[in-house]
């Protein structure tokens, strides 16, 4: 059987990306499951999505228009939850989904600001609440974990670690938090296969041409329970990919799996 394809994608407004180049890239880069973030509508409001069979929305109650996240697919799940990391944020940023042999868990992490107001939740609440989600649904079955996590865990995943050593997304907070992920049980699946591989971004700065001089950050990503490695077979960066300030990446999966 061929392989089964999912990308994840922060499309940085799902609106925005429609009038864009959405159905460009699903035609050229067709992949069995899209999971997105930043999405900012709800199913209410959302135009209609062609192409895929099965789609599930997560989006902010607490503010309209704001982040949100979803899954498109022509595999259908055997349940999908949306969840959020606190009652005190429902901001739409957790989506759950089922399958055979895995959980897959599509999610938008909050980002800590530029002034890092909102580090202290990113890290002390946030993570620690999906942390121990992953850590429960591994009970049952392994896990992939996607989506825009908002940190770049080691210096070779931005251009300019030293300057951002105190930016949100370089903190040593956020970057131990990363590696509690991991100490979860959790692989970084584009660092498993290319573990050594520079200059490999998945966001840019709109300012300063910063795409095209490729000065960038890694924020996007996949994390996979080490006994699921086996059944992943690549994964890549979609740079070319444009329409937003963030490029897909993309995993291919062994399909017994689904």
């Amino acid at each position: 059987m061929e392989p089964v394809t999912i990308v994840t994608w922060n499309v940085n407004g799902l609106r925005s990306i429609l009038r864009k180049n959405f159905y460009a890239f699903t035609a050229q880069h067709r992949s069995n499951i899209l999971c997105l973030q930043e999405t900012r509508v709800d199913a209410e409001t959302c135009p209609q999505i062609e192409g895929f069979r099965y789609t599930y929305f997560n989006h902010s109650t607490a503010k309209k228009g704001y982040a949100g996240t979803a899954i498109f697919s022509d595999i259908e799940p055997l349940s999908v939850r949306y969840l959020d990391a606190d009652a005190e944020h429902p901001e739409g940023r957790i989506l759950v989904a089922k399958f055979k042999k895995f959980f897959l868990i599509n999610t938008y992490v909050p980002n800590s600001q530029g002034d890092l107001r909102r580090l202290p939740y990113r890290v002390q609440v946030w993570d620690k609440i999906i942390r121990s989600l992953v850590k429960d649904l591994q009970k049952t079955k392994p896990v992939l974990w996607c989506g825009d996590l908002n940190v770049a865990h080691q210096p070779i995943d931005l251009s300019y670690p030293d300057a951002n050593h105190l930016s949100a997304g370089f903190t040593d907070e956020e970057r131990q938090s990363f590696a509690e992920h991991l100490d979860a049980g959790l692989v970084d699946v584009f660092r498993y296969f290319y573990p050594k591989m520079p200059h490999c971004y998945t966001w840019w700065s709109y300012r300063m041409r910063a795409r095209e001089r490729n000065i960038g950050w890694r924020i996007d990503y996949f994390l996979a329970s080490e006994e699921l490695l086996p059944s992943i077979k690549g994964c890549k960066i979609l740079s070319d990919t444009l329409g937003s300030d963030h490029a897909p990446v993309e995993v291919e999966m062994e399909a017994d799996c689904f």
